[in-house]
């Protein structure tokens, strides 16, 4: 686990691109819980910016080209990304934007449609509707042909609104595994129920999804998900998603038809990295936070 007080930063040489790789001018990145709780020495996933060389066998990329995607290392001037793991940036959005969108949107995409096999007139609620992965589940969602409940605190529900979920529920007033109303799907971003709270929330058939949370209840659908759901007809999943070229190809063309809008809750400079991270895991973060590179000014 890297702590955020453990970080620092440092001048180290230019990477140079291997062979499959692209050496990207950083524009953008953001930052996610996986940044500090899996052991990177080097942490930043999300990047956006322009191709400043490439490897002798990419081939669908020149410098020059302005991409997002996914890296190692994503908190620099300078970082080498595989070229299967980058697409090019949509001129409708800026780099912030696009360096808001890989894990998060991905992990919203695949959990909403692999793991919660989502369908068009499904009852969705969104739990965490106002984080990271929240903001994007709400919307693709959506765009799935969904009605879509978003479960937020009161100072989200705004946001949630802009976001075009047709039902609001602020958990402060009104607990929804209490309420009667029962759905198709349930994606938990921000998942702090017991797993049994969820199931009952469940139709007959209905698939609960975790994507993010606390410990306990990360634990709790790891090893009681896979035995509840051999009883009766409601599945309980929990997932970690894998970033793809096909999934990324997929949120380049939601973001230039507008059917993703990324939220962005702030933006800090890369010596801001550590309190970018302090302020990510106070869990209260209002869409994504961004590190925004101080030497460009981003477009």
């Amino acid at each position: 686990m890297v702590h955020p007080m453990f970080l620092k930063l440092e001048e180290i040489e230019k990477p140079a691109a291997g062979d499959n790789e692209v050496l990207i001018q950083v524009r953008a990145a953001s930052v996610n819980p996986l940044d500090w709780r899996l052991k990177i020495t080097r942490p930043g996933r999300d990047v956006a910016g322009q191709v400043e060389a490439v490897g002798r066998n990419v081939t669908q990329f020149k410098p020059g080209d302005e991409v997002f995607g996914a890296c190692r290392g994503a908190f620099a001037e300078y970082a080498c990304a595989s070229e299967s793991a980058l697409v090019m940036k949509p001129v409708n959005v800026t780099f912030e934007q696009a360096a808001s969108v890989p894990v998060a949107a991905i992990t919203a995409l695949q959990g909403l449609r692999d793991k919660g096999r989502i369908q068009r007139g499904h009852k969705v609620l969104v739990d965490g509707a106002s984080g990271g992965v929240g903001t994007f589940a709400v919307q693709i969602a959506k765009s799935f042909g969904a009605e879509v409940t978003a479960v937020c605190s009161t100072r989200n529900v705004d946001t949630a609104r802009s976001l075009g979920a047709d039902q609001i529920i602020d958990y402060t007033r009104e607990d929804f595994t209490k309420n009667g109303q029962r759905y198709n799907l349930i994606i938990a971003a921000n998942a702090y129920h017991s797993i049994f709270d969820y199931r009952r929330a469940l139709s007959q058939d209905g698939i609960y999804v975790m994507v993010g949370g606390g410990w306990i209840q990360a634990l709790q659908a790891m090893l009681l998900g896979s035995l509840l759901s051999l009883i009766g007809s409601k599945k309980m999943r929990f997932f970690i998603a894998k970033l793809n070229k096909t999934d990324l190809v997929l949120l380049k063309d939601f973001l230039e038809a507008g059917k993703i809008v990324p939220v962005i809750a702030r933006r800090y400079p890369l010596r801001g990295v550590a309190e970018a991270l302090r302020y990510l895991e106070e869990g209260h973060a209002r869409g994504k936070v961004v590190i925004a590179l101080e030497c460009n000014n981003t477009t």
